[in-house]
């Protein structure tokens, strides 16, 4: 039970994010489906806009086509009209030639196709020809009544080659009210030899009845526009509710023969279509309001259902499979921790791998390593402690020693007969007690020194004031710091047998206690024989080295060695010296009280 109760939760846990994951990519997925099918329904309603507004385009630029055509026979063709016909006068041949004209122009009408779209044709040559033709009633005034409009000389002097047709007043007065606005057309005659222009020309109207019945070939409920260059509406179809004023700042600051665009017009986003006619200038538009563009709701709900559910599908299916993959080294790595945690350190190659979990696999078989090696290194310095102890223990009085100091207390008694005997014995008394209490307890600074005070008084007495000991501590709250019982007494009694001592001469030896950033050092310092620098490093690291004139048995490296098992490599003695100057043994130690 237990060993399916972490990959479980975690497993469960990485199929819920995924989940959550694969449930919002599924969203984005099916509105980004939503957004492509709804932009592709408008692509295709922009299309279709488009080649309904060629389809009207086309057909208005035929009919312009023929109606240019027919201005142009009229003005070039001489053969139309043979003989003048002067109004109210001339021969009955002159007569019949004008009925004549007449009916070609009437043909000329009939053969475009737009007979009845074009309102009046008119050709004109002064003092000599009248003909006309089309939709409406002619008069003989008509003639005046075109050369008085205000386009006419406007028309007249147009370039040759150019055709734009724009809406202007009906110059006719018979039929104004029920028409007020024309497309007039005008040409000088080509073969007249009148000097003067307004002297002799065509002129044909259009109706713009053209352009509303073109509009009813197309659906009622499109909106559609048709516009001369000039932005004056020729003919509209559902426009009312669309601002023209918007539709001509839009095409004004796009020039482009033909577009598609989203535009804003009446506070309603809309999809605008325009085409413009080359040779007329007519501009055709259509708006298409983008709210009223037909989606089909079935078709979008089971689209986009079946784009999530299939994205949750094969998201489902990738995440168990993806976790099962993940979930399975985890369960190994979990085993050996446990195996880890039952003290066994030993590698496991299974969880090693080139991925990232194998990565730690492998880091945990490195750490379970380090911490097997630093348990193995952790008994040797508890073992090696406890020998050390023991060594110290078994070491405590050397019977030499011991010897010795009875020796001095039977040469005080036999020779002085005073009160040395009292001061040496108390001494002895002192030391015995104090090393009887064990070798790692910590004491205070100044315990210590009163205790390295019994020794030097005895080895004094020993040796008949062979040396001194000046003892200096820089600040007094130092005597309160705590340090291993036993550490001075080894170097001051190296000092006096070690340096001392083999110079043959009375030496001084000075203890400096200070300290340097929670740092306490102690210095042991004398003027001997000193030790050279192959024998520094060889005196520390052999701990085996104790002479029998030793009071403790503890040598130099005994007591660096203790230090370092007590606080750490980082303290400890160094030791400076010069052959037959001096020696100073410094001992480092943390601060504390």
């Amino acid at each position: 039970m237990n060993k399916s109760k972490i990959p479980v939760a975690f497993r469960t846990r990485m199929i819920l994010y995924n989940l959550l994951v694969i449930v919002c990519l599924a969203f984005l997925i099916s509105v980004y489906t939503y957004s492509f099918y709804k932009k592709d329904v408008i692509a295709n309603e922009a299309a279709s806009s488009a080649n309904r507004l060629h389809l009207v385009a086309s057909r208005i630029e035929i009919a312009c086509d023929e109606i240019i055509n027919i201005v142009q026979n009229c003005a070039g063709r001489q053969s139309i009209f043979l003989t003048p016909i002067v109004s109210g006068r001339g021969s009955r041949s002159s007569e019949e030639y004008g009925i004549y004209a007449a009916n070609v122009l009437r043909d000329l009408c009939a053969i475009s196709g737009y007979k009845e779209y074009i309102h009046k044709i008119t050709v004109y040559e002064k003092d000599s020809l009248l003909i006309q033709a089309g939709t409406s009633l002619g008069s003989s005034k008509d003639a005046d009544c075109i050369m008085a409009a205000p386009w006419f000389e406007e028309l007249l002097n147009k370039n040759m080659g150019e055709y734009t047709l724009t809406l202007r007043e009906n110059p006719f007065p018979l039929n104004a009210k029920a028409m007020p606005q024309l497309l007039p057309l005008i040409r000088p005659l080509d073969y007249s030899r009148k000097e003067a222009p307004q002297d002799a020309w065509v002129c044909l109207t259009l109706s713009p009845k053209l352009f509303q019945d073109t509009l009813g070939l197309l659906s009622q409920d499109k909106s559609v526009l048709i516009m001369t260059s000039d932005f004056s509406p020729v003919s509209s179809m559902n426009m009312e509710s669309f601002s023209r004023t918007d539709i001509q700042a839009f095409l004004n600051d796009h020039p482009e023969q033909t577009g598609c665009s989203k535009v804003r017009l009446s506070d309603t986003d809309c999809m605008l279509t325009w085409e413009r006619l080359p040779v007329s200038g007519f501009i055709l538009c259509e708006v298409l309001p983008l709210k009223n563009i037909s989606l089909n709701p079935n078709a979008i709900r089971t689209t986009l259902g079946l784009v999530f559910l299939s994205c949750i599908a094969l998201g489902f299916s990738l995440s168990l499979l993806f976790t099962h993959y993940l979930t399975r080294p985890i369960m190994r790595l979990a085993e050996h921790m446990k195996v880890i945690s039952s003290g066994d350190f030993s590698r496991n190659p299974a969880i090693e791998s080139n991925d990232e979990l194998g990565i730690i696999g492998r880091q945990i078989n490195d750490m379970s390593s380090r911490v097997s090696v630093l348990m193995d290194k952790r008994i040797r310095d508890e073992q090696e402690k406890m020998n050390l102890e023991i060594k110290m223990l078994q070491a405590q009085i050397n019977p030499h020693f011991l010897y010795n100091t009875l020796d001095s207390i039977k040469w005080i008694a036999t020779m002085q007969h005073n009160s040395g005997i009292v001061k040496v014995v108390s001494a002895l008394s002192s030391l015995l007690k104090n090393m009887a209490k064990g070798f790692n307890e910590k004491v205070t600074v100044r315990q210590e020194l009163d205790f390295l005070d019994n020794y030097v008084t005895i080895e004094k007495i020993r040796y008949i004031e062979l040396f001194d000991v000046e003892i200096t501590v820089e600040d007094p709250a130092l005597y309160d710091a705590r340090i291993i019982k036993l550490t001075l007494q080894p170097l001051v009694e190296n000092s006096i047998f070690s340096g001392i001592e083999p110079s043959g001469k009375p030496g001084l030896i000075k203890i400096h206690i200070f300290s340097r950033e929670q740092v306490l050092h102690i210095s042991i310092h004398d003027n001997g024989v000193g030790i050279s620098e192959e024998n520094i490093a060889r005196l520390l690291a052999d701990t085996s080295r104790v002479t029998s004139n030793y009071m403790s048995g503890i040598g130099l490296p005994n007591v660096d060695r203790r230090i370092k098992l007590v606080y750490g490599l980082e303290y400890g003695i160094q030791i400076d010296s010069e052959l037959g100057v001096y020696t100073c043994i410094t001992v480092s130690l943390p601060l504390e009280f």
